[in-house]
């Protein structure tokens, strides 16, 4: 097993997230140090703080210097920062002391590395966004498609009463809609910039730092914090936890998937599905248990993250340190989660006859609520409790419907038509047209 389940080239088909591991690769972290430390002078050089023409040639060098990530590996495992060494080979590649003397003025290696994150973020956010989106419509699609559809509902694992697939999906769909709305109200506190110097005063830059500060944001299209965030990491922990609930919502549609798949119940089938080494009739659900242990994951990594924000002082280097070991895992494990199960919904077909099944076999005990129900509009509904819970044990004893006890009981009454399922199906319809309503639509994006 490698280190790294999601770069591994065994692995990466079940795991793997090109579009988002492009942005936690040694190559894009470098460009995007290097933006900012550009965007940086640039913004400096218009307010006066460095030679307006060093600012010039920084700003256009940090889009065209090429930098081997291998070799600041030796300076970042004595420095536990790449900053030093970055900053380093950049001088040494451009060869141009008089303009690379201005290089990184006034800030400070997190002020970069943040902001760079911050930066490569925004990105995952937009895919995380189209995905989400994605994955959201294909549960609409299939709630108004289904909305109708009787099957059983099932608490502890025991049947329970009727509801449709369509109310069924509606319930994996109402919460991804939520996290939705929490990821927008999330972001201007997320995406801003880092800018503080050395221990979040911004001294070395005087009265125009915060000047700078604000430029920068505006430059990078970021907001303006106003403030030091170095060791106020809730904007991180934040963003985890959205990550590690989305990823838990996610988790729940996979555990249902996978018992929907069973053999002894098979009510749903996926466009695809795994092979067994020895078992040639298997149909294994390998997507969905591949959602399921990425929430597992992502609930480990977030609790990891939120006790590593308890930052020392002015700067915690450890609390720095864990983010790195986490975040980018947490991110990968939540894009992947988001891209399999917009996978699977999309191609997920419920089987309406297996769907039923429950509803029609057997003793039919799950209309004993609705029995009691029944009875209680003519007698107390503790008698009724009673009286139904006497003819549960005794349709259980002579093999035979609940409902032809009833009839024996309460003769007068076409006790098998009150109880058929669609009869009882209460707000499930309606529940799974209303989510439907609420999908963003595919050809504008805005809510219906």
């Amino acid at each position: 097993m490698p280190a790294s389940p999601f770069d591994s080239a065994i692995y990466r088909d079940l795991f793997g997230d090109a579009d988002l591991a492009r942005l936690f690769s040694d190559t894009t972290e470098l460009r995007a140090m290097l933006l900012v430390e550009g965007a940086l002078a640039k913004v400096q050089g218009e307010l006066g703080l460095i030679p307006e023409v060093s600012a010039a040639f920084l700003h256009r060098a940090s889009h065209e210097v090429q930098i081997d990530p291998a070799g600041l590996a030796a300076a970042t495992g004595r420095n536990a920062v790449p900053v030093p060494a970055l900053v380093a080979a950049t001088r040494d590649a451009l060869n141009a002391p008089e303009h690379t003397a201005w290089l990184h003025y006034g800030a400070t290696s997190q002020d970069i590395m943040d902001t760079a994150l911050i930066l490569r973020l925004r990105q995952v956010i937009a895919i995380y966004e189209a995905r989400l989106t994605t994955l959201i419509r294909a549960l609409g699609t299939l709630a108004s498609t289904h909305a109708d559809l009787p099957m059983m509902a099932r608490t502890y694992g025991q049947d329970a009463v009727p509801t449709t697939f369509g109310a069924t999906v509606a319930g994996w769909g109402a919460p991804l809609i939520r996290h939705s709305a929490r990821l927008s109200d999330l972001k201007p506190d997320l995406l801003v910039v880092s800018l503080s110097g050395a221990a979040g005063t911004l001294s070395a830059m005087g009265p125009k730092g915060p000047e700078v500060r604000a430029t920068l944001a505006r430059t990078l299209d970021l907001g303006d914090p106003q403030e030091s965030w170095h060791v106020a990491r809730d904007r991180i922990t934040d963003f985890a936890g959205w990550m590690t609930g989305l990823t838990a919502s996610l988790g729940k549609i996979g555990e249902d998937f996978i018992l929907m798949t069973g053999s002894s119940r098979q009510e749903v089938r996926l466009g695809a599905a795994g092979a067994s080494s020895t078992m040639p009739q298997k149909q294994n659900p390998v997507a969905p248990s591949a959602i399921v242990a990425l929430a597992r994951l992502a609930v480990g990594l977030n609790s990891t993250i939120q006790g590593a924000a308890m930052a020392r002082e002015a700067r915690d280097g450890a609390t720095w340190m864990t983010e790195w070991l986490t975040l980018p895992q947490l991110c990968l494990a939540t894009g992947r989660a988001l891209m399999l199960a917009g996978d699977v919904a999309r191609t997920l077909t419920p089987d309406a006859a297996a769907l039923r099944a429950p509803l029609n076999q057997g003793l039919g005990l799950w209309a004993a609520e609705a029995l009691t129900f029944a009875l209680a509009q003519t007698m107390p509904r503790p008698e009724a409790q009673r009286k139904v819970k006497a003819m549960v044990a005794e349709a259980i004893a002579q093999n035979i419907t609940l409902a032809d006890i009833a009839a024996q009981n309460y003769p007068g009454r076409d006790w098998r038509a009150y109880l058929a399922a669609e009869n009882h199906l209460g707000e499930a319809p309606t529940l799974a047209r209303r989510f439907a309503e609420l999908v963003p639509s595919a050809e504008t994006g805005a809510h219906d």
